[in-house]
């Protein structure tokens, strides 16, 4: 299969033949006041290819191939533009944009067939990674739970799994650069290992995902989009710097990126450092961390092709905390920590013909995990410093576990020619990846496996309808020590609507069913790790995971109100769980892998208003809220609790400032008492936060100021999804937040 890939590229690669280009003129104006708007957005998403208009209204694109194109027009105030333009086009376009107090909407990306939220059957979270920076978030991992149905499973500051409507791990599906993210999501203590430096936008499918991604995003996808290029002609550089009072910490990054007319590239570095946090009544030892990310992308695009290789490279050594202990402001992880080098490489390539389109998106993922425990050093001294702490790590002869996960996917679809109201996409995906032990410790064994999936969706376009409806077909063979073959496939199909119940009410019903294959370790664990104080023993007699979930969503919106409720409920056979079987090995209790049905269900709701003429003004409120139970009734573990956020929020601008905002958010998080026979319940806490924000003129530049404050009343809590949790540690207390981001 990877022959095949390559020399289908080779093809691609190959087909630039000159074929007529097109260029497209027109003029944006207000809706109601005929008034010409200057620096609106006027972008292709699929071909990424965009201006602003002039001080005339006036713009003009280059360029175009023939065939559907998505145009998608935006500008602060004003309602975002979408339109399907078949090229050639005789003549210039002119629109005309209503204005509107509502955020601009933007193009969903992981979706196939990349539309606004409003024109999507299936409902997409999208957030910024500049709004979760607004909130003071420390890091993505954190950043990822202000997203409504979105959770995270953390172990300490650094270390943070995302969690949709209940489901963790390898349930859920992470894509980066546009391919799929392998780095031993099966382990507890396992983060992305991904820095939001050079990230723009998450978006977040919640349920089954299995159609367009196969195995793993049963309980969804978090799909993170990478900074776009510059526009064409166009060069722009910046330099961004936070500091965290708690954690004595910092995050930093600087990036430039250049376009032409045929070739763009980009490059950005951080770095991120950060000490013990600290609650009310101490700092939890070994929370420490550092993480040091580079990204970097090349594009090209000529005539009917176009192409974009991107490089990631994370390396971050994260401590493991166990217990409270010493009580400083070291930055050096004590032992046990982390090790950590993710390398992602991609290349996405799209060839446009006539009236249709072939995308090829290829990927190689490289992961290195080291674990250092503290029984190396035995009975000797504890360092006193950093120094003597780094001199001591490197007296050890090897870290005692060590994983290397090699992994190389491809993804190729064909977007078929429009057939009347039928916009269909077939695809073919794949993956190879080999996971090799290196460490005298062994929690998962040595192991190739291979994936491949075929699939084909439509979205069909009526009056007052829109439909989408898809099928796949999946096969997983895992090989283990070159001696036992295991082989799981699935059928998974998706039928979705979207109509408009009233004017002004929009309607969504999503039903899917998903699967995900096994895990290395529900498979074939046989061992003790550290930190885990239990012996887990795999099953090789498992089998696939298969869901079935139904979504309704429903949505009211008129120019000042906006209010939604999601509801869904999620049927999984054979759900795979860890129960004690009532031994001990060396003194720890062993569990074994089990499997049997279960169910989740619950939702979001909520409402956003913003009372004319006090357009500067928003009010926000969001309930959120999962139950997963076994079919014998007994509470599946590390299931959120309800949560009510309350936000109030303003926006403005003066002479000497631009986009002006300051908010006061409270959230309240209820009594968790619906837990599973191995966890305790996890008493209700509210948070308090607020910043400000806003962009000033420096040097003739832009400079974007920030400063927010989390957790402001310094409550003491723990929340039911920490790790940390069973040893009675509390979450961070008090962190105020300063950032600057300076435009060059």
């Amino acid at each position: 299969m990877k022959n095949i890939t390559y020399f289908v590229l080779l093809g691609i690669l190959a087909m630039q033949p000159l074929f007529a280009q097109h260029t497209l003129t027109g003029k944006i104006t207000d809706a109601q006041t005929n008034e010409s708007l200057a620096f609106v957005n006027i972008y292709f998403p699929q071909l990424e290819k965009g201006t602003n208009s002039n001080e005339n209204g006036e713009f003009s694109i280059d360029n175009i191939p023939n065939g559907n194109h998505k145009l998608v027009i935006s500008f602060v105030g004003y309602e975002t533009f979408a339109k399907t333009i078949l090229f050639p086009v005789s003549e210039p376009l002119n629109i005309q944009l209503n204005p509107s107090a509502i955020e601009m909407e933007a193009v969903i990306i992981s979706t196939p067939f990349h539309k606004l939220q409003s024109q999507n059957v299936m409902k997409v979270e999208r957030q910024s990674i500049k709004e979760m920076k607004a909130s003071g978030a420390v890091n993505l991992s954190e950043g990822i739970t202000n997203i409504a149905g979105v959770s995270s499973v953390s172990t300490g500051l650094s270390i943070g799994k995302p969690v949709i409507r209940g489901l963790s791990s390898n349930r859920v599906l992470v894509y980066a650069q546009g391919v799929r993210l392998e780095n031993q999501q099966f382990g507890d203590e396992h983060g992305l290992g991904l820095n939001d430096a050079g990230i723009e936008s998450v978006e977040v499918i919640k349920g089954p995902a299995s159609l367009l991604y196969g195995s793993d995003a049963l309980g969804g996808v978090l799909y993170l989009n990478p900074e776009r290029f510059s526009a064409e002609n166009s060069s722009e550089g910046n330099i961004r710097a936070t500091y965290f009072t708690n954690t004595q910490g910092y995050n930093t990054s600087a990036g430039f990126k250049s376009s032409g007319s045929d070739f763009k590239y980009i490059f950005r570095g951080s770095v991120s450092e950060h000490s013990d946090y600290e609650t009310q009544d101490y700092r939890v030892t070994n929370t420490r961390f550092r993480e040091q990310d580079f990204k970097a992308g090349i594009g090209y695009q000529k005539n009917k092709f176009k192409t974009e290789i991107r490089y990631n490279i994370n390396q971050s050594k994260l401590g493991i905390p166990e217990e409270i202990g010493e009580q400083n402001t070291n930055r050096t992880p004590l032992e046990p920590f982390q090790e950590l080098t993710n390398h992602i490489f991609s290349s996405k390539s799209t060839v446009f013909f006539n009236n249709s389109s072939l995308d090829v998106t290829l990927g190689y993922l490289y992961n290195d995990r080291k674990e250092f425990e503290d029984h190396h050093h035995g009975d000797e001294e504890e360092p006193e410093d950093e120094d003597h702490e780094e001199e001591a790590h490197e007296e050890d002869e090897a870290a005692a576990l060590h994983m290397k996960l090699k992994t190389f996917n491809y993804d190729a679809k064909y977007h078929l020619p429009y057939i009347g109201k039928f916009e269909t996409i077939v695809g073919v995906q794949g993956m190879n990846q080999v996971n090799t032990n290196y460490g005298e410790e062994l929690l998962i064994p040595d192991a190739t496996t291979n994936d491949i999936g075929v699939l084909a969706t439509s979205h069909i376009h009526f009056e007052t309808i829109d439909i989408q409806l898809g099928a796949r077909f999946d096969n997983r063979s895992i090989t283990i020590n070159d001696q036992i073959d295991r082989s799981f496939n699935s059928f998974n199909g998706a039928f979705g609507i979207k109509t408009n119940l009233f004017k002004k009410v929009t309607a969504r019903l999503n039903l899917a069913s998903g699967f995900r294959a096994p895990n290395l370790a529900e498979l074939a664990s046989d061992g003790t790790h550290e930190g885990t104080n239990r012996y887990e023993i795999g099953n090789l007699d498992l089998n696939n995971e298969q869901n079935l979930q139904i979504d309704l969503a429903l949505e009211y919106k008129n120019e000042h109100v906006e209010v939604f409720a999601n509801a869904f409920y999620n049927s999984i056979s054979d759900y795979i769980f860890l129960n004690p079987d009532g031994n001990l090995i060396d003194g720890n209790p062993v569990y074994v892998y089990l499997q049997d049905n279960a169910r989740l269900y619950g939702g979001e709701f909520g409402f956003h208003f913003h009372p004319h003429p006090l357009d500067w003004l928003h009010i926000e409120t969001s309930f959120e809220t999962v139950t997963g139970q076994l079919e014998d009734d007994n509470y599946l573990p590390l299931i959120p609790a309800n949560s009510l956020h309350n936000t109030v929020r303003v926006e403005f601008e003066k002479d000497w400032f631009k986009q002006g905002y300051a908010f006061v958010k409270y959230s309240s998080t209820f009594d968790q008492n619906n837990v599973s026979a191995f966890e305790t319940p996890t008493a209700a806490y509210n948070l308090l936060s607020a910043g400000f924000g806003c962009t000033v003129k420096a040097f003739k530049n832009d400079l974007e100021v920030s400063i927010s404050a989390t957790n402001i009343t310094d409550e003491n809590y723990i929340n039911h999804l920490s790790r940390l949790k069973a040893d009675g540690i509390l979450n961070m207390g008090r962190n105020i937040s300063f950032g600057l981001n300076y435009t060059l």
